[in-house]
Parts: C-alpha cells; structure tokens; sequence
C-alpha cells in the first residue's frame, strides 16, 4: 500500500500509470464521508485505483477538509471533493428522505445515528454525481475499509463486476474484522494482518462452535457492523438503504452475496480511533452515553 507517513506522501505516488478514463470498463465510483487526514486517505485511495476504482465522490470534514489536504485530494484524477457548507446543508434539509419511514429511526439523535443520516444524504446526492459522470457502479466506502476482490480471475474490483450476471443490481460484499495484534499501530494497512471472517463465510460449525473463543465475552461476534456493504449498478430511480446497501423506488434489487470477496474493516485499530470518536460528539464519559453513542 505504500507507506504515506509524511504529509508530502503524494510524491511517492507520481508516475503511476492508470489506465485512461475511456478504456475502464466498468466504471466503478466509491463515495465516502471522511474526516480522516491524508496520511490515512492517500494509501486507501491509491489501493483502490490498483484494483479497478476510477471515480471517488469524497464528502469531508474536520482534518479530512483543511487546506492542505484537499489541495492534494483535487490534484488526482477522478476525485471529486465536495465539502461540507451552508448550502450543502440546506439542499440536504430539502431531500426527500426526510419524508420517508426507512430512516427514520435515527432522526434527531445523536452521534452514530447523526452520522448515518448524513452519511444516507451524502449517497443521495452521490447517486446523482455517479449518473452524470456516466458510472457503471457505486461503492459506499468508510477510509478505515479496504475492498478485497477475492474470487476474480485476477485481483480486480473490475474484473469482479465485470463478471456478474446483467440481471444483478447489488453485489454483497460480507466484512471482515481486523483483530489487533498489538497495542502500538501506527500504520493499520500495512501493520495490521488478522481478520475475523464474517459468518457468510464461514462453515456454521466452526462459527457457533467456536463463538465463545471469538467473541472474549462480548456479546456481540464483530465490534461494529456484521452485514458487509454492497456494490449497485448506477441506474434510474436509486437511493441508498442506509450506509451499507442501496435500493430502488420503483423495484426491488436482484442481489447476490459473493462467497469470497469482502470488506477489510480496520476497526479500532488504533487508541486515537475511540477518542476520534469522542470528539466528534457532545456525548459523556458515561456508560449510558457511550451506549448511546455507538448505537
């Protein structure tokens, strides 16, 4: 992945050659909302321009919106950067989701929730970009989250997509957990190698037979989410289900979950990836607010 430790890290970068716009088939777009430094976005975004990704819908804020990181961002091909201003916000205010039962729940609340909802509205509007730039698929992607194209005849998120049956609208992507092997990562992509394999990918004996051993007495067998992210076929009508799937107004997707590729969720890896959190919302030191807070 490359190690982008310095903030002139884009310089290890020049002079890789990717193919041109006209000759990628298909065209894959990855939107995400960030608020990460370059440190950890250059290494995720190059990575995904290896594996076929040719257009990032990148929304930011906080570190991820400063100067000195977007100046760098807006100087790569296919990254388009929106920021997070006044206007953005009032044109949000006026999305239609805000009528609809799907999100609903987590109107109004705050923290985690908060996030999911502008994390729903930044997709709407992605759907748009992605159709007007002529996007054959889009991706929901966090910058703590790696696509792993397993199961390709080569190691391409291309080669992937360009597999799947015309009939197919979604593609499923189950997630895998990193498990952190030591207490001082500095660099997650290239320090951190052990994963949790997510329960579709797994024989169901050995999942329930060795829950107890996986979990270390958490109730729950992942830290965060279980149920992957997907992939969609840009098309009319879309709007996004939540952070993980998309849907359509006017059908239901025919989908697929894939039986080797996955997500690569760096979750937690480093102490600064909690407190991040902390500051992010007005929430407590509380068991009540932290419970809150991560819904």
């Amino acid at each position: 992945l490359g190690r982008s430790a310095s903030s002139h890290g884009i310089s290890l970068y020049r002079g890789w050659s990717f193919d041109s716009d006209t000759a990628i088939t298909p065209k894959i777009c990855i939107t995400g909302s960030t608020s990460a430094s370059l440190h950890q976005i250059l290494p995720w975004l190059y990575y995904h321009k290896v594996i076929g990704v040719s257009h990032f819908i990148l929304f930011v804020e906080g570190e991820a919106a400063k100067p000195a990181v977007t100046s760098v961002l807006e100087s790569i091909r296919g990254v388009k950067i929106i920021y997070r201003t006044k206007e953005l916000k009032e044109q949000q205010d006026r999305s239609r989701i805000w009528n609809e039962t799907w999100l609903s729940g987590f109107f109004y609340k705050p923290c985690n929730y908060e996030l999911f909802v502008k994390q729903s509205l930044n997709m709407e509007m992605a759907i748009v970009m992605a159709r007007e730039a002529g996007m054959d698929w889009i991706i929901h992607l966090d910058t703590d989250e790696l696509i792993h194209p397993a199961g390709a005849r080569e190691y391409s998120l291309r080669r992937l997509l360009l597999d799947v049956p015309d009939n197919v609208d979604m593609v499923i992507f189950p997630n895998y957990e990193s498990s952190v092997e030591r207490d001082d990562i500095k660099d997650p992509f290239t320090e951190v190698s052990m994963f949790k394999k997510n329960y579709d990918h797994l024989p169901k004996d050995t999942y329930f037979g060795l829950y107890k051993e996986a979990t270390r007495g958490n109730p729950n067998y992942f830290l965060t989410y279980g149920n992957g992210k997907s992939a969609a076929r840009v098309q009319e009508h879309m709007r996004p289900n939540g952070a993980h799937r998309w849907h359509n107004y006017m059908k239901s997707p025919n989908e697929i979950k894939l039986e080797e590729a996955a997500i690569l969720h760096y979750t937690y890896t480093k102490f600064s990836d909690l407190t991040s959190r902390r500051d992010r919302c007005g929430c407590k030191p509380t068991k009540e607010d932290v419970k809150r807070c991560f819904i």
